[in-house]
């Protein structure tokens, strides 16, 4: 059998990242424990409902503490690599969601909308968010931004949407969210080439802001419903 066009892109997507990640998986979860417990607890609390959209190996959602975690991507080795308390939601995230509205806390993704093959995708995706947000829910979206990158945007083949922290920020008020941070210069841009610098320098880089306008190559804006 041939299967369907989303079985196909599981395989695809399952074999492109067990070779760009290959080796590296330790230490990204070394990364995200970090980023997670210095950075992005702020907006989650123990008693809130989490999805991870692209969640890719869990490496953020396995770090939340939260009363209900979920986790979306297309990937079959996901599963393989999520905590127990880590439901998966094995979809293409512009379908409609099998969660009820306003029953989630917060929507993160990190490095995933480039991957969507267009605006249209993106749009159904941010306004799938909005109807499973409680009112005052969060969206934290982190991503390549496109401007402060140049041709090396192109180096994966599965980037789509060019990016910045503008047009996200456009795109989630089209959805109906209001903007409570945008930052055009946030993380260094990729784990999955280059160095791996100590994990404590990290720690000491999101203590300065100041040096993100220098390294930064990834944006972060945060919605509020």
């Amino acid at each position: 059998m041939n299967g369907t066009p989303e079985s196909k892109l599981s395989i695809e997507l399952e074999r492109i990242y067990s070779i760009r990640f290959s080796g590296l998986e330790a230490y990204r979860n070394k990364v995200w424990t970090v980023l997670v417990s210095r950075f992005f607890s702020r907006w989650i609390e123990p008693e809130h409902s989490v999805l991870d959209l692209g969640c890719g190996y869990g490496e953020f959602i396995n770090s939340v503490n939260a009363r209900k975690k979920f986790g979306m991507d297309l990937n079959p080795a996901t599963k393989d690599h999520l905590a127990e308390s880590v439901y998966l939601m094995q979809q293409d995230c512009s379908k409609p969601w099998p969660l009820n509205d306003s029953s989630l806390d917060v929507v993160f993704t990190s490095n995933f909308f480039e991957h969507l093959p267009n605006k249209r995708s993106l749009q159904e995706t941010l306004l799938e968010a909005y109807r499973c947000l409680r009112p005052n829910g969060s969206v934290i979206i982190l991503g390549p931004n496109v401007k402060h990158l140049s041709g090396c945007y192109w180096d994966f083949f599965d980037h789509h949407l060019p990016l910045t922290e503008l047009s996200v920020a456009e795109a989630l008020i089209m959805a109906g969210f209001r903007i409570e941070q945008q930052i055009e210069r946030f993380l260094p841009y990729t784990m999955s080439h280059g160095l791996r610098p100590p994990i404590w320098t990290l720690e000491l880089y999101l203590k300065m802001p100041y040096i993100w306008r220098v390294f930064g190559k990834q944006f972060l804006v945060v919605g509020r419903k």
